[in-house]
Protein backbone atom coordinates (compact mmCIF):
# COMPACT_ATOMS: atom_id res chain seq x y z
CA UNK A 1 0.00 0.00 0.00
CA UNK A 2 2.82 2.43 0.93
CA UNK A 3 4.50 1.67 -2.39
CA UNK A 4 1.33 2.61 -4.29
CA UNK A 5 1.00 5.90 -2.39
CA UNK A 6 4.64 6.83 -2.98
CA UNK A 7 4.58 5.98 -6.69
CA UNK A 8 1.25 7.78 -7.17
CA UNK A 9 2.59 10.86 -5.40
CA UNK A 10 5.68 10.87 -7.61
CA UNK A 11 3.50 10.70 -10.72
CA UNK A 12 1.22 13.49 -9.48
CA UNK A 13 4.07 15.90 -8.76
CA UNK A 14 6.44 15.05 -11.61
CA UNK A 15 3.90 14.99 -14.46
CA UNK A 16 3.87 18.80 -14.78
CA UNK A 17 7.63 19.26 -14.32
CA UNK A 18 10.47 18.75 -16.85
CA UNK A 19 11.38 15.58 -14.97
CA UNK A 20 10.25 12.26 -16.41
CA UNK A 21 7.58 10.88 -14.09
CA UNK A 22 7.99 7.51 -15.79
CA UNK A 23 11.76 7.67 -15.33
CA UNK A 24 11.35 8.47 -11.62
CA UNK A 25 8.90 5.60 -11.21
CA UNK A 26 11.43 3.27 -12.85
CA UNK A 27 14.16 4.54 -10.53
CA UNK A 28 12.16 4.27 -7.31
CA UNK A 29 10.56 0.97 -8.27
CA UNK A 30 13.84 -0.76 -9.11
CA UNK A 31 15.96 0.74 -6.31
CA UNK A 32 13.56 0.83 -3.36
CA UNK A 33 10.80 -1.65 -4.21
CA UNK A 34 12.74 -4.33 -6.02
CA UNK A 35 10.24 -7.08 -6.77
CA UNK A 36 11.81 -8.37 -10.01
CA UNK A 37 9.24 -6.78 -12.31
CA UNK A 38 10.23 -6.41 -15.97
CA UNK A 39 10.67 -3.11 -17.81
CA UNK A 40 7.43 -3.83 -19.66
CA UNK A 41 5.51 -4.37 -16.39
CA UNK A 42 6.82 -1.13 -14.87
CA UNK A 43 5.96 0.72 -18.11
CA UNK A 44 2.35 -0.49 -17.82
CA UNK A 45 2.29 0.56 -14.14
CA UNK A 46 3.56 4.05 -15.03
CA UNK A 47 0.92 4.35 -17.76
CA UNK A 48 -1.77 3.31 -15.27
CA UNK A 49 -0.67 5.96 -12.75
CA UNK A 50 -0.98 8.56 -15.50
CA UNK A 51 -4.74 8.13 -15.19
CA UNK A 52 -4.58 10.06 -11.91
CA UNK A 53 -2.97 13.10 -13.53
CA UNK A 54 -5.32 12.63 -16.50
CA UNK A 55 -8.32 13.23 -14.23
CA UNK A 56 -6.49 16.07 -12.46
CA UNK A 57 -5.94 17.91 -15.76
CA UNK A 58 -9.43 17.00 -17.01
CA UNK A 59 -11.09 18.56 -13.95
CA UNK A 60 -8.74 21.55 -13.80
CA UNK A 61 -9.33 22.39 -17.48
CA UNK A 62 -12.93 21.14 -17.55
CA UNK A 63 -14.27 24.37 -19.07
CA UNK A 64 -11.78 24.22 -21.93
CA UNK A 65 -12.43 20.51 -22.47
CA UNK A 66 -16.22 20.96 -22.55
CA UNK A 67 -15.97 23.93 -24.91
CA UNK A 68 -13.55 22.21 -27.30
CA UNK A 69 -15.57 18.98 -27.26
CA UNK A 70 -18.72 20.95 -28.11
CA UNK A 71 -17.02 22.67 -31.04
CA UNK A 72 -15.67 19.34 -32.25
CA UNK A 73 -19.25 18.63 -33.40
CA UNK A 74 -20.00 22.26 -34.30
CA UNK A 75 -16.69 23.20 -35.87
CA UNK A 76 -17.99 26.01 -38.06
CA UNK A 77 -19.53 27.78 -35.05
CA UNK A 78 -16.21 27.90 -33.19
CA UNK A 79 -14.07 31.01 -33.21
CA UNK A 80 -10.87 30.96 -35.24
CA UNK A 81 -8.65 30.44 -32.19
CA UNK A 82 -10.70 27.49 -30.98
CA UNK A 83 -10.71 25.95 -34.46
CA UNK A 84 -6.92 26.19 -34.57
CA UNK A 85 -6.62 24.64 -31.09
CA UNK A 86 -8.90 21.74 -32.11
CA UNK A 87 -6.90 21.04 -35.26
CA UNK A 88 -3.68 21.30 -33.28
CA UNK A 89 -4.83 18.81 -30.63
CA UNK A 90 -6.29 16.32 -33.14
CA UNK A 91 -3.23 16.24 -35.40
CA UNK A 92 -0.74 16.22 -32.52
CA UNK A 93 -2.63 13.39 -30.81
CA UNK A 94 -2.72 11.24 -33.95
CA UNK A 95 1.00 11.67 -34.60
CA UNK A 96 2.09 11.18 -30.99
CA UNK A 97 -0.17 8.15 -30.62
CA UNK A 98 1.33 6.35 -33.62
CA UNK A 99 4.90 7.28 -32.68
CA UNK A 100 4.30 6.35 -29.04
CA UNK A 101 3.01 2.89 -30.01
CA UNK A 102 6.10 2.33 -32.14
CA UNK A 103 8.43 3.39 -29.32
CA UNK A 104 6.61 1.20 -26.78
CA UNK A 105 7.05 -1.71 -29.20
CA UNK A 106 10.79 -0.99 -29.24
CA UNK A 107 10.82 -0.75 -25.43
CA UNK A 108 9.24 -4.17 -25.12
CA UNK A 109 11.80 -5.61 -27.54
CA UNK A 110 15.00 -3.69 -26.81
CA UNK A 111 14.12 -1.85 -23.59
CA UNK A 112 17.47 -1.78 -21.80
CA UNK A 113 19.31 -0.02 -24.63
CA UNK A 114 17.04 3.05 -24.89
CA UNK A 115 18.13 4.99 -21.80
CA UNK A 116 21.25 6.35 -23.55
CA UNK A 117 19.02 8.00 -26.14
CA UNK A 118 16.79 9.44 -23.41
CA UNK A 119 19.75 10.96 -21.54
CA UNK A 120 21.11 12.54 -24.72
CA UNK A 121 17.74 14.09 -25.60
CA UNK A 122 17.21 15.33 -22.03
CA UNK A 123 20.61 17.04 -22.05
CA UNK A 124 20.02 18.63 -25.45
CA UNK A 125 16.53 19.87 -24.51
CA UNK A 126 17.79 21.12 -21.13
CA UNK A 127 20.49 23.20 -22.83
CA UNK A 128 17.92 24.56 -25.31
CA UNK A 129 15.72 25.54 -22.37
CA UNK A 130 18.60 27.47 -20.80
CA UNK A 131 19.05 29.35 -24.07
CA UNK A 132 15.29 29.92 -24.25
CA UNK A 133 15.34 31.26 -20.68
CA UNK A 134 18.03 33.77 -21.65
CA UNK A 135 15.92 34.91 -24.59
CA UNK A 136 12.87 35.18 -22.31
CA UNK A 137 14.76 37.53 -19.98
CA UNK A 138 15.60 39.78 -22.92
CA UNK A 139 12.28 39.53 -24.75
CA UNK A 140 9.27 41.77 -24.28
CA UNK A 141 6.64 39.14 -25.12
CA UNK A 142 6.08 40.94 -28.44
CA UNK A 143 5.56 38.62 -31.37
CA UNK A 144 4.42 35.65 -29.30
CA UNK A 145 1.76 33.65 -31.12
CA UNK A 146 -1.71 33.05 -29.68
CA UNK A 147 -4.29 30.41 -30.57
CA UNK A 148 -5.25 32.15 -33.82
CA UNK A 149 -1.64 31.96 -35.01
CA UNK A 150 -1.19 28.22 -34.47
CA UNK A 151 0.17 26.53 -37.58
CA UNK A 152 -0.08 23.02 -39.02
CA UNK A 153 3.67 22.68 -38.55
CA UNK A 154 3.18 23.31 -34.80
CA UNK A 155 0.86 20.32 -34.45
CA UNK A 156 3.21 18.06 -36.44
CA UNK A 157 6.29 19.06 -34.43
CA UNK A 158 4.47 18.81 -31.11
CA UNK A 159 2.97 15.44 -32.06
CA UNK A 160 6.47 14.09 -32.73
CA UNK A 161 7.75 15.72 -29.54
CA UNK A 162 5.05 14.19 -27.35
CA UNK A 163 5.50 10.81 -29.04
CA UNK A 164 9.22 10.83 -28.16
CA UNK A 165 8.24 11.25 -24.50
CA UNK A 166 7.22 7.58 -24.55
CA UNK A 167 10.92 6.85 -24.05
CA UNK A 168 11.69 6.14 -20.37
CA UNK A 169 13.59 9.09 -18.94
CA UNK A 170 12.06 11.75 -21.18
CA UNK A 171 9.75 14.39 -19.74
CA UNK A 172 6.54 14.87 -21.73
CA UNK A 173 5.83 18.30 -20.25
CA UNK A 174 9.47 19.37 -20.53
CA UNK A 175 9.66 18.40 -24.19
CA UNK A 176 6.31 19.85 -25.25
CA UNK A 177 6.69 23.10 -23.31
CA UNK A 178 10.22 23.69 -24.59
CA UNK A 179 9.17 22.97 -28.19
CA UNK A 180 6.30 25.48 -28.00
CA UNK A 181 8.45 28.14 -26.35
CA UNK A 182 11.10 27.75 -29.03
CA UNK A 183 8.36 28.17 -31.63
CA UNK A 184 7.34 31.42 -29.87
CA UNK A 185 3.89 30.36 -28.77
CA UNK A 186 2.36 32.46 -25.98
CA UNK A 187 3.50 31.44 -22.49
CA UNK A 188 0.04 30.85 -21.01
CA UNK A 189 -1.18 29.04 -24.13
CA UNK A 190 1.97 26.88 -24.06
CA UNK A 191 1.19 25.54 -20.58
CA UNK A 192 -2.49 24.99 -21.36
CA UNK A 193 -1.80 23.16 -24.64
CA UNK A 194 0.88 21.01 -23.05
CA UNK A 195 -1.51 19.80 -20.37
CA UNK A 196 -4.49 19.41 -22.75
CA UNK A 197 -2.31 17.38 -25.12
CA UNK A 198 -1.77 14.78 -22.43
CA UNK A 199 -5.49 13.95 -22.04
CA UNK A 200 -6.32 11.94 -25.19
CA UNK A 201 -2.94 10.22 -25.36
CA UNK A 202 -3.05 9.02 -21.74
CA UNK A 203 -6.66 7.83 -21.99
CA UNK A 204 -6.05 6.17 -25.36
CA UNK A 205 -2.83 4.57 -24.14
CA UNK A 206 -4.55 2.99 -21.16
CA UNK A 207 -7.43 1.70 -23.30
CA UNK A 208 -5.16 0.25 -25.99
CA UNK A 209 -2.23 -0.95 -23.90
CA UNK A 210 -3.47 -1.47 -20.35
CA UNK A 211 -7.09 -2.57 -20.57
CA UNK A 212 -6.32 -6.28 -20.63
CA UNK A 213 -3.00 -6.22 -18.75
CA UNK A 214 -3.48 -4.30 -15.50
CA UNK A 215 -5.23 -5.85 -12.51
CA UNK A 216 -7.71 -3.56 -10.77
CA UNK A 217 -7.24 -3.93 -7.01
CA UNK A 218 -7.04 -1.77 -3.89
CA UNK A 219 -3.36 -0.94 -4.34
CA UNK A 220 -3.76 0.14 -7.96
CA UNK A 221 -6.76 2.32 -7.06
CA UNK A 222 -4.83 3.93 -4.17
CA UNK A 223 -1.94 4.68 -6.52
CA UNK A 224 -4.19 6.44 -9.03
CA UNK A 225 -5.95 8.34 -6.23
CA UNK A 226 -2.61 9.62 -4.86
CA UNK A 227 -1.60 10.60 -8.39
CA UNK A 228 -4.88 12.51 -8.85
CA UNK A 229 -4.72 14.38 -5.51
CA UNK A 230 -1.12 15.50 -5.83
CA UNK A 231 -1.53 16.14 -9.56
CA UNK A 232 -4.50 18.44 -9.00
CA UNK A 233 -2.72 20.36 -6.22
CA UNK A 234 0.52 20.82 -8.14
CA UNK A 235 -0.96 21.74 -11.52
CA UNK A 236 -2.74 24.71 -9.93
CA UNK A 237 0.37 25.75 -8.02
CA UNK A 238 2.54 25.51 -11.14
CA UNK A 239 0.24 27.69 -13.22
CA UNK A 240 0.06 30.31 -10.45
CA UNK A 241 3.84 30.41 -10.15
CA UNK A 242 4.23 30.72 -13.91
CA UNK A 243 1.91 33.75 -13.94
CA UNK A 244 3.46 35.53 -10.96
CA UNK A 245 7.15 35.33 -11.82
CA UNK A 246 9.15 36.34 -14.87
CA UNK A 247 8.65 33.44 -17.28
CA UNK A 248 12.38 33.38 -17.90
CA UNK A 249 12.94 32.14 -14.34
CA UNK A 250 10.27 29.52 -14.87
CA UNK A 251 11.97 28.22 -18.02
CA UNK A 252 15.41 28.42 -16.38
CA UNK A 253 14.18 26.16 -13.58
CA UNK A 254 12.80 23.73 -16.16
CA UNK A 255 16.15 23.65 -17.97
CA UNK A 256 18.18 23.04 -14.81
CA UNK A 257 15.85 20.24 -13.67
CA UNK A 258 15.94 18.58 -17.08
CA UNK A 259 19.75 18.59 -17.21
CA UNK A 260 19.85 17.26 -13.63
CA UNK A 261 17.85 14.19 -14.67
CA UNK A 262 20.73 13.13 -16.92
CA UNK A 263 22.93 12.58 -13.89
CA UNK A 264 20.37 10.79 -11.72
Amino acid sequence: MLESIILGTIQGIAEWLPVSSEGLIFFVKTNFFNNNESISQITHLALWLHLGTFFAALIFFRKDVVRLTKFLFQFKKAEEGEQKMLIFLIVATAISGLLGLFILFLINKYGNNLNITANFINLAVGLLLLITAGLQFRAKNDGLRGAKELRNSDSIILGITQGLASLPGLSRSGLTISAMLIRKIDNTLTLKLSFLMSLPIVLGGNIVLNLDKFALNLESVVGVLASFIFGYITIGALLKIAKKINFGWFVLGFGVLMIATVFL
